[in-house]
């Protein structure tokens, strides 16, 4: 995972000296935002971040829904993460930009406080793994439910509130699974630890509105994908029980990409493989990412 340099309040430094206090609020109390990115090694050699304005944006927005303003302008962000790619290396990484709160006080409540910036990057390949994403994984409906969306505010990537993820995701490898699946608080389907959900029934899509989840950047570019590919897609609540009955189950997420969910809580999906429709999204994803076609060039960023 180890890198050469971290961007750390406004300068590059050793990755072993990008060091923090142990009285730092963020790690007492949970209150901080972060995103995570990709950068892809694209088909003509180039090396391209997969919609870096729109995951900046983002954790702009999660910085001011949890009442936290980032000292530098989102360009100044933006920038830094095409340079992080630069001065390591990398042909393709993850890029992880990390808000959050120093202080020398502690207490839910401080007055004053210094918020500081990391910009992380490191080679991460497929988060569920290179078979999963092949073969499909396994995935349980957790005992842990999502956040209700006034109690966490569920459309900010805050730092806290990944124990819930964790919890739930712990849970399903102990069970045997590879990844947990979340309901909300009135028991549809929210999505799943780090990821959104997609079922396929009689060739259409659907996936979880924009009520209880993140709105998932890859996926917006999967519906948007899908609809460009003749699919129709429904965001609509859907149950438990529809997950069982689904043609088809996939997951999106930048970590994630596109993985195939083969089966849930020991039923099998569909005929236990990777969908059709699920290959031919993963493979267009994947094209697209990596600069085949020019119809989604807006959404890279050649380094």
């Amino acid at each position: 995972m180890k890198a050469e340099k971290i961007w750390f309040d406004g300068k590059f430094v050793n990755w072993d000296e990008a060091q923090i206090h142990v009285c730092t609020h963020t790690l007492h109390y949970g209150l901080g935002v972060f995103e995570g990115i990709r950068c892809y090694e694209c088909h003509d050699g180039r090396s391209a971040i997969f919609r870096l304005r729109e995951h900046i944006e983002r954790l702009y927005n999660s910085a001011h829904i949890v009442d936290v303003e980032i000292p530098y302008p989102q360009n100044e962000i933006e920038k830094v993460c095409k340079d992080i790619v630069k001065v390591n290396g990398f042909k393709e990484c993850y890029i992880r930009p990390l808000v959050f709160i120093d202080s020398n006080q502690l207490g839910l409540y401080v007055k004053e406080f210094k918020v500081r910036v990391a910009v992380i990057s490191w080679v991460w390949g497929a988060y569920l793994g290179e078979e999963g994403l092949r073969n499909g994984i396994k995935a349980k409906v957790s005992s842990f439910i999502r956040h209700h969306v006034d109690a966490g505010m569920t459309k900010a990537k805050v730092n806290g509130q990944y124990v819930n993820s964790i919890l739930a995701k712990r849970e399903a490898i102990s069970c045997g699974y590879d990844e947990a699946i979340m309901l909300d608080t009135e028991g549809y389907v929210s999505e799943a630890s780090g990821e959104n959900v997609f079922i396929v029934k009689h060739n259409v899509l659907k996936t979880t509105p924009l009520t209880s989840i993140l709105p998932g950047i890859t996926r917006e570019c999967v519906i948007k994908i899908a609809n460009d590919m003749g699919f129709k897609v429904k965001e609509e609540r859907f149950s438990r029980d529809e997950l069982y009955i689904a043609d088809e189950v996939f997951f999106t997420g930048t970590a994630a990409e596109v993985t195939p969910v083969v089966n849930v809580d020991g039923r099998r999906i569909g005929n236990g493989k990777p969908g059709e429709i699920t290959k031919k999204i993963q493979q267009k994803f994947f094209e697209v990412a990596r600069g085949m076609h020019k119809e989604y060039e807006d959404w890279l960023t050649y380094i």
